[in-house]
């Protein structure tokens, strides 16, 4: 799997996607970190995520959209079904690729907490608590994404199913409060921003994460069996 992980995380930096997400991310984050946190001389580290969390929901789909599609369109997923590693390592090979890519962008945001403490003194507790749930939060994102791509092999709409899949868990809760228990976006509100972690959002962040992995793992191994 460790193979796997590699070649995943080197494509992501051979080509542009990698540092269009770090970039837009990076960027979003300094147009937060002066919004909610600069302009107002406030040393809340984590009013700079709670902003940068809506972003996530239109970035990701750029590290997901090409994990199974592109395989597919280019005709690489034969060679990649028929190799002797099995589906398990290849979906989770993906999955922890594009996962270190999101701890890479995440990682920058020191760089703002740096700049924080020069002028305060910012809750580390606080702030870490943020940025776990936050990657959690991102996490679990991608891998709705992924399996987004094994459905279908047009990355575009892989994308377009991700995004309207994340407006929904955000704003059913408006409608209806008996969302608001599946809705990941509230599971981070709730908690993680305010520096607390709720076992019943960490459970559902993790779940998530895990069942959608899964379901990845279960439709790639179908179209195993059936080539």
């Amino acid at each position: 799997m460790w193979a796997i992980i590699k070649k995943e995380f080197k494509s992501y930096f051979l080509s542009p996607i990698g540092y269009v997400y770090i970039g837009i991310f990076l960027l979003m984050c300094s147009v937060f970190f002066y919004l909610d946190i600069f302009a107002y001389m406030s040393t809340e580290f984590s009013y700079m995520f709670g902003s940068v969390s809506t972003i996530l929901t239109f970035i990701v789909p750029l590290l997901t959209m090409r994990m199974f599609s592109e395989e597919r369109k280019n005709g690489t997923e034969q060679l990649l079904l028929t190799s002797p590693r099995g589906v398990t390592s290849i979906v989770l090979g993906k999955f922890i690729a594009a996962a270190l890519v999101v701890l890479v962008s995440i990682a920058g945001t020191l760089i703002y907490y740096a700049i924080l403490c020069c002028f305060g003194s910012p809750q580390i507790g606080k702030s870490l608590v943020s940025i776990f749930g936050f990657a959690l939060l991102a996490i679990a994102y991608i891998s709705f994404g992924m399996f987004a791509s094994s459905l279908t092999e047009n990355q575009v709409i892989a994308a377009v199913i991700s995004i309207a899949f994340f407006l929904l868990s955000w704003f059913l809760p408006n409608f209806s409060s008996v969302f608001t228990n599946f809705s990941l976006m509230d599971a981070f509100y709730t908690s993680f921003i305010n520096g607390t972690i709720s076992i019943q959002n960490l459970v559902l962040l993790v779940s998530f994460s895990a069942l959608f992995v899964i379901f990845t793992i279960m439709v790639i191994q179908r179209r195993k069996s059936v080539k």
